[in-house]
């Protein structure tokens, strides 16, 4: 009995992350869709398919370059600019840059 109940309980939160995620990631398309270009919606979809767990080792400029097809100059310039406008936050420097969707 004790097991089932703890199986309920967990499922429970896990619901409840799921159902909280989902939400933020709704306001944060609602805020951000009409002030995006097609290559930075297309990432920012590509790592909140990850769910709450997050996009594995946060976006790179390679990685960028990889999922849109974007030359190294324009995907430097999309991830500062969405740096910028607080949709990712940045960590490390330089080459090492990586970004994590702000939710």
């Amino acid at each position: 009995m004790s097991w089932f109940v703890n199986v309920v309980l967990e499922a429970q939160i896990q619901a409840e992350e799921q159902i909280d995620f989902t939400l933020k990631k709704t306001r944060l398309f609602d805020r951000w869709r009409d002030q995006l270009n097609d290559r930075q919606l297309q990432t920012l979809r590509r790592m909140l398919d990850e769910g709450p767990t997050g996009f594995a080792g946060g976006m790179s400029a390679k990685k960028y370059i990889t999922i849109t097809g974007a030359s190294k100059a324009t995907a430097t310039r999309d991830l500062q600019d969405l740096a910028d406008k607080g949709v990712f936050v940045p960590t490390g420097g330089g080459r090492s840059t990586h970004y994590k969707v702000n939710l």
